[in-house]
């Protein structure tokens, strides 16, 4: 399958096991928390990619991060919005976050997650990976950004 860009997602993990997560202020996911992340750039790795963005949209070296899986994110009519995203947790960095204009950012516990305010597909992987699972799947949505169908990759 061939994809408008690839990207990356990292949830950052501080020492008492909260979430650092973003809420978006402006373009993609505007209006939704989530994780520091975006597109891959043509000359860089996805590692690359991630301590990238991270730093740019919250100040945060990421001294170490461990892969956790990979989600395939697919739109009916919005092909440009098509998407092969790399999913990291990091439990090792340096700095306190700061919004760097692309949203608030806040420490969340894990169990207190503000689901019902992220992408819809989030609960149907996001606490797996926050326990140390990898997750491999694939998500279909509407051009409104609403769930049609979701599946594992093979």
């Amino acid at each position: 399958m061939k994809f408008s860009y690839i990207a990356n997602l990292c949830y950052i993990i501080n020492e008492r096991g909260e979430v650092l997560l973003q809420f978006k202020r402006r373009g993609f996911g505007k209006g939704k928390w989530n994780g520091p992340g975006g597109k891959v750039l043509s000359k860089e790795t996805v590692e690359e990619s991630v301590k990238r963005e991270v730093k740019e949209e919250t100040g945060i070296i990421v001294k170490s991060m461990k892969k956790m899986g990979e989600l395939e994110f697919i739109f009916k009519n919005k092909k440009e919005w098509d998407n092969h995203c790399h999913v990291f947790i990091c439990d090792e960095f340096e700095g306190e976050p700061k919004d760097r204009g692309e949203g608030k950012l806040q420490w969340f516990k894990q169990e207190e997650l503000p689901l019902a305010k992220m992408w819809v597909d989030d609960r149907h992987w996001l606490p797996d990976v926050l326990v140390g699972k990898s997750v491999k799947k694939r998500f279909y949505f509407d051009q409104a950004g609403n769930l049609l169908y979701h599946g594992n990759l093979g």
